[in-house]
């Protein structure tokens, strides 16, 4: 009995040692994003380049231009990231949810290659276009310094959030709300 206590407490020791820095650096992310000099935008605000062009998984070329008029959700991730795979059930949910009201969902993959979103998209019953990373894209929106991001980018073009980490449905539902 006595052993079984010792391996739990060992159990959320290790459990706390993981998901406390993943917290802490989070809300890093958060305050760095929105510290701006007074007076100045910062990265998240402002206008969205929608003058980018991507490769999708299927090697067609999507324009984020082609999506003005729309509310867009642009989430960065990557196949290897958990709280990234956490997040994709709730990212197919607003998809299905929100498609008919004018809101997109885009997948842009920091480093997996075409072959392996194809392989991995039908796994997660993704219905959104996932699109592979290009440089240009920290050109526009600032440095990526972790996984997942996503940007909600309102039907005028304009960001209205940054969001560090795993997307829940009520932080999408709360920020569609207002884009619609």
């Amino acid at each position: 009995m006595k052993s079984r206590w010792i391996a739990a407490i060992a159990a959320a020791s290790a459990l706390a040692l993981l998901v406390v820095p993943l917290i802490l650096h989070t809300a890093r992310l958060e305050s760095r994003a929105t510290a701006a000099a007074p007076g100045e935008p910062h990265k998240s605000e402002g206008v969205a380049n929608l003058d980018l062009t991507f490769k999708d998984m299927n090697g067609y070329e999507v324009r984020l231009a082609d999506y003005k008029g729309q509310v867009i959700l642009l989430n960065v991730w990557a196949t290897w990231c958990g709280p990234c795979e956490l997040e994709i059930p709730e990212l197919v949910e607003a998809y299905s949810k929100y498609k008919d009201k004018g809101v997109v969902v885009l997948g842009v993959s920091l480093d997996d290659p075409a072959e392996t979103l194809r392989a991995y998209a039908p796994k997660k019953q993704m219905n959104y276009p996932l699109l592979l990373w290009d440089d240009k894209f920290e050109d526009a929106y600032g440095p990526i310094v972790g996984v997942p991001i996503t940007f909600f980018i309102g039907r005028d073009g304009t960001i209205s959030r940054r969001h560090f980490g795993p997307v829940t449905k009520e932080r999408i539902d709360q920020e569609i709300k207002t884009l619609l």
